[in-house]
């Protein structure tokens, strides 16, 4: 081959989805990928197949209407947001935008794993911080990051750990860092959380030029198929944002179906109602069959298994899927021994009990 990529390219292991399909079994239940239990709005899903007949015009480039949908519903000013193909192309454009080869990017011991392709992306080092707990310690990232991090990432509530850290924590991490380092809050799950002592990053992105924030359509609105997300922060930040995104990044039936999603705030409710119900169910029940969850905030559950015998992970996951259930693998992560499994329908949630209590059993 006499055309070679960018030096480092070929070292990505490009990102690998939750699996979809169960070899031999049909209609699967996945469990892999924290989609929505319950869809998404009917409201939004009327608003995507309403734009049917528009499919030739091009869509407004500065997704006004939906900034300005999103500005209203959450109180912010439609000027600091900027909107992307899904939370992961903001993240991408963040490393597009700041980071040149060499920087140091920092993230925590079980963070995301778009965050190592955006720092392989730019050539940049990636640092990672280590976990107390399955939770982001904050001093071991200051430790990481010293005087010279260009970028900290730090999903909060943490996908795949489903923990998080409370503003208060957040704040600190943001005072001990240089100013030059842009602290980047991924706060994709925020929605479902509700301890009073979370706060998804808004107020640090709202009063400080080196925070931004990010969520995402993809879990509490359901729309994960249509890859809707968006970021807030300084003027500067959302500026150079616009500066390297697409010309007409978001599509139009994503912004139609973005303001009707944003604007039902009753799905919304009616989202965090099912996922806490079905989180505490599912914890409780899997604890009792004597293995470790992990507490979470998140619409998924880690869940641990034994080290060795055949109790392990790869022989529950293997098991789960020939009963048709699909759940996520975590070696990618780093944690070999343990499953992370989304809550689903109630069916689903019982059905999966059921064949975990037995694979237990066995």
């Amino acid at each position: 081959m006499t055309v070679q990529p960018r030096e480092g390219l070929l070292n990505i292991r490009p990102y690998k989805p939750g699996a979809a399909e169960a070899p031999g079994v049909e209609n699967p239940v996945k469990l892999s990928s924290n989609e929505n239990a319950l869809g998404c709005s009917e409201k939004a899903s009327a608003a995507f197949q309403a734009s049917a007949d528009q499919l030739h015009i091009y869509p407004d480039g500065g997704a006004t209407r939906l900034r300005e949908a999103i500005a209203k519903a959450e109180g912010l000013e439609a000027e600091r947001i900027v909107c992307g193909a899904g939370s992961d192309e903001l993240l991408q454009l963040l490393g597009k935008a700041y980071l040149n080869p060499g920087d140091k990017v920092v993230q925590s011991q079980y963070g995301f794993l778009v965050y190592k392709l955006v720092a392989m992306q730019s050539l940049a080092e990636l640092v990672v911080a280590p976990e107390t707990g399955y939770r982001t310690d904050v001093d071991a990232i200051i430790e990481a990051a010293g005087d010279d991090a260009k970028i900290v990432f730090v999903a909060n509530p943490n996908n795949p750990t489903g923990t998080y850290i409370p503003a208060s924590e957040i704040t600190r991490l943001r005072d001990a860092l240089p100013d030059e380092t842009l602290l980047v809050l991924d706060s994709a799950y925020a929605e479902f959380v509700e301890d009073p002592d979370y706060e998804a990053g808004i107020e640090l992105a709202r009063t400080r030029d080196n925070v931004v924030m990010t969520r995402t359509f993809s879990k509490i609105h359901g729309l994960a198929a249509l890859r809707l997300g968006w970021a807030y922060g300084d003027p500067s930040i959302i500026d150079v944002l616009h500066r390297v995104r697409g010309p007409f990044n978001v599509n139009l039936p994503a912004i139609e179906a973005g303001i009707a999603a944003i604007e039902d705030a009753d799905f919304v409710r009616r989202s965090i109602a099912h996922n806490t119900q079905w989180v505490d169910y599912l914890r409780q029940q899997i604890g009792g069959l004597g293995l470790e969850v992990t507490p979470s905030v998140c619409n998924f559950v880690l869940v641990h298994f034994p080290e060795s015998g055949d109790k392990t992970a790869p022989n529950a996951d293997a098991y789960l899927t020939s009963q048709g259930l699909i759940v996520r693998r975590l070696e990618p992560y780093g944690l070999p021994h343990a499953l992370r499994i989304t809550i689903g329908k109630e069916v689903e949630n019982r059905r999966l009990v059921e064949a975990l209590t037995a694979f237990m059993g066995q």
